[in-house]
């Protein structure tokens, strides 16, 4: 697998671009009574990625899966460092690892008009993931009645970062 330096720099500034997102998401708290919900607006630059150069000829700066999945998690891995948040990197993996497997699969399906179903989706799975992730660490398996109203919050937001996504995919040329 061979990196150009303009890719190279491409994601090094996309995962910078998601981690000044995810801090600054992180000093916001959101006005829902409902715990773990929010808006995962670093998650846009995620389907950037996974959209960018699809269906034109491989450039450059294309990226494959596995450069987003890279950009993905340097951006986990340094969101939890810099938040002061080292146990979020068990909910943050293990949900953001099904919502990026999902959306890689979604993202078949779909169209470039479309990527808000993927960010739908990868939201969704998000939820499962952290859940799951919580059920295992608290082992209380309870913790899964939270699950429907996680979806719902899920799919409100999967759509919003799926759309900016998309209308930053629409801006460029």
């Amino acid at each position: 697998m061979q990196m150009t330096i303009k890719k190279i720099a491409a994601m090094a500034v996309l995962t910078a671009v998601a981690l000044i997102i995810f801090i600054v998401e992180a000093q916001i708290p959101l006005p829902i009574a409902i715990p773990g919900v929010k808006l995962g607006l670093a998650n846009s630059v995620t389907l950037f990625a996974l959209f960018y150069g699809r269906g034109k000829e491989r450039s450059a700066t294309s990226f494959t899966a596995v450069d987003v999945f890279l950009i993905f998690i340097c951006r986990i891995m340094l969101g939890a460092i810099l938040t002061g948040r080292i146990v979020t990197i068990i909910y943050s993996f293990t949900g953001g690892l099904l919502a990026f497997a999902a959306q890689v699969l979604v993202r078949k399906l779909v169209t470039n008009k479309q990527v808000w179903v993927c960010g739908a989706a990868g939201a969704v799975f998000h939820n499962i993931g952290q859940i799951v992730a919580a059920a295992v660490v608290t082992g209380t398996p309870a913790i899964a009645a939270y699950l429907p109203m996680l979806i719902i919050a899920g799919v409100m937001t999967g759509v919003l970062t799926g759309l900016i996504a998309q209308y930053t995919l629409d801006r460029l040329p």
